[in-house]
């Protein structure tokens, strides 16, 4: 018997979902929750087979939800029903890991049929929302030249990256909701596209552009002769900006990459294979240990520095052990120690 849990904080709209699936043979829905705080301790307890949740809900954070979800039970099949269909959203929480996206407008026959599809490892995404995703996701042509962008349309495009909506950018850049929509009328006109999917495709086209140098964090002097590539990954943003102009004050030639977490860092990685990357012990959902070993998974050759307001002798040899190089604390960095931290890395 596969068993299912409902999350919707509407308890009208779990009728109708429960009324549709238990006529699937085979189907059992073993619980309901109308709170995302709840959904935790219910797949705890319940452990099911397959979650049908809304992602509307208040007080809740879907995408570092479903990321959460699929790390602590990684054989869940998850299905969305939602009246949400924007685009980039669709596309974060696919990313996150979510294995169906399916419209409440849409018929119930077609809610069965998406659940199972969902259960035989298959993908579903509701028809309309297929028609919208193929339209619009147009590549920028070969030939255009890469844009040259601000650090707030830089960081307002890694935003847009991890499906963040307005509301939470604005939340996260310190902004108003109505500066946010007008700095990103100027971000899309800067990329050449019409769209919040259209500029998020861009970017994963061209990871480049959500890089910065240590040129913008320092004042001129002498760059250094060699090349430099470099991830910093905290979940501070002030605190991955002051790392950054610490860098550029020593190593003008660096281009650095900023992640607020493991999911962004690994991406990342695969995409530009840094030489370096400091990362920070303490991280969302997941630490700077694990996140350490599985950035030297895919990339052998980056040198790896934990870096950690709190310095632990379990903490190094955990390091250690994962692959780092150092191990630092943050009350003691300064472009001096960046300076040789950075040339013993790299063995020069």
């Amino acid at each position: 018997m596969t068993r299912v849990l409902l999350v919707d904080d509407h308890a009208v709209v779990r009728a109708g979902i429960r009324n549709a699936l238990v006529n699937l043979p085979g189907l059992e829905v073993v619980g309901e929750v109308d709170s995302g705080h709840d959904l935790l301790t219910a797949l705890t307890k319940l452990q099911p087979d397959l979650l049908v949740m809304d992602v509307a809900m208040p007080e809740f954070d879907p995408i570092q939800t479903v990321k959460h979800v699929r790390r602590e039970f990684p054989t869940l099949r998850i299905l969305v029903v939602s009246a949400y269909a924007d685009e980039v959203y669709v596309t974060g929480l696919l990313g996150a890991g979510v294995d169906g996206y399916h419209l409440k407008d849409q018929p119930l026959a077609d809610l069965q049929l998406a659940a199972q599809r969902v259960l035989r490892g298959e993908r579903w995404i509701s028809s309309p929302l297929v028609e919208r995703l193929v339209h619009r996701q147009s590549a920028p042509t070969a030939n255009h030249v890469a844009p040259q962008l601000t650090r707030r349309q830089r960081e307002m495009l890694r935003l847009l990256t991890q499906g963040y909506d307005n509301r939470r950018i604005a939340q996260a850049m310190d902004l108003s909701v109505k500066t946010v929509e007008n700095h990103l009328t100027s971000l899309y006109r800067a990329l050449g596209v019409e769209s919040r999917l259209a500029a998020t495709n861009y970017a994963n086209q061209h990871p480049e552009l959500l890089a910065i140098t240590g040129l913008e964090t320092s004042s001129p002097k002498p760059a250094a002769s060699n090349a430099l590539t470099v991830i910093l990954v905290d979940d501070n943003a002030r605190y991955r900006q002051q790392l950054a102009r610490l860098i550029g004050k020593t190593y003008h030639a660096a281009t650095l990459y900023e992640a607020e977490d493991v999911a962004e860092a690994l991406r990342l990685t695969k995409q530009v294979h840094p030489q370096l990357a400091f990362i920070d012990v303490v991280l969302p959902e997941e630490d700077g240990i694990q996140c350490a070993r599985r950035m030297k998974a895919l990339s052998p050759h980056t040198r790896l520095i934990l870096i950690s307001a709190y310095p632990d002798r379990e903490f190094r040899r955990l390091g250690l052990n994962a692959g780092v190089v150092a191990f630092l604390d943050k009350k003691d960095l300064d472009a001096a120690t960046v300076r040789q931290v950075v040339e013993d890395a790299l063995g020069g």
